[in-house]
């Protein structure tokens, strides 16, 4: 455990290294404003909830969360560090739950900042916090999915843009497994199952349970199993590539 700490410690402070991880914060802060407040109408709803905040955050990962994962492993080893990294004694697995862990502390960084959003909601009216707190939940377990996902593409590449694309590209997938034209499409031709099957991997479909405020272990399971899952694929692409 104290060997991932120090992976976590080490990837966090090369984060606020650089302009890098402010830029994020504060594009990231930007586009949640913009979204929340002019996109979502949240004045014009005269509703005292943070839905509009959060129905615009899978977009939001779709972009955001790729762009801080891109870098995770590819940079490494075009760098040539990931040769030096494997060389101390940590295991494969410690470096890439460090990794990853590092990388979702820097995101609920930015995702705590958004307070005031919270702030101004209760200043408005009176918000069913536990609702909002789910909210977040759901926000930071999905965020920790397209970070999976990221992280597991980046160990495959030595390019961080061809690690970013491909990330958008299978997060997409994820997201628009849950959307109706999709669903109609499998409708037409599969048995219902396989459209239950295709709508039951849809982050959509699990994050919008969440932040309702209903709190479902299978939801839960469902980010915390796809988070291991990628994970896992993570370390065994690491460890074939060791020689690489």
């Amino acid at each position: 455990m104290g060997i991932t700490k120090s992976i976590i410690k080490r990837e966090l402070s090369g984060y606020f290294a650089t302009p890098v991880a402010y830029v994020f914060i504060v594009v990231f802060l930007f586009l949640t404003g913009i979204f929340t407040f002019y996109m979502g109408s949240f004045f014009e709803r005269g509703q005292a909830d943070l839905q509009p905040f959060f129905s615009f955050h899978p977009w939001l990962y779709l972009f955001l969360i790729p762009a801080i994962s891109m870098r995770l492993w590819a940079e490494e080893r075009k760098s040539g560090t990931i040769e030096l990294l494997m060389t101390l004694p940590i295991s494969v697995t410690q470096a890439v739950i460090g990794k990853f862990l590092a990388a979702w502390a820097f995101t609920a960084v930015a995702l705590a900042l958004t307070f005031p959003v919270w702030i101004t909601v209760n200043y408005l009216g009176d918000p069913d916090n536990g609702t909002v707190l789910a909210g977040y939940l759901g926000s930071l377990l999905m965020a920790g999915a397209f970070l999976a996902i990221g992280s597991c593409v980046s160990a495959i590449t030595r390019n961080q843009v061809i690690a970013f694309v491909i990330s958008v590209v299978i997060c997409l997938g994820f997201i628009l497994a849950g959307f109706a034209p999709v669903l109609d499409f499998f409708a037409s031709w599969a048995p219902q199952v396989i459209v239950e099957t295709v709508s039951s991997f849809s982050f959509l479909t699990h994050f919008n349970a969440v932040s309702r405020g209903v709190i479902d272990l299978r939801d839960l399971a469902f980010f915390a199993s796809l988070i291991g899952c990628f994970l896992f694929v993570n370390a065994l692409v690491i460890d074939l590539k060791k020689a690489d």
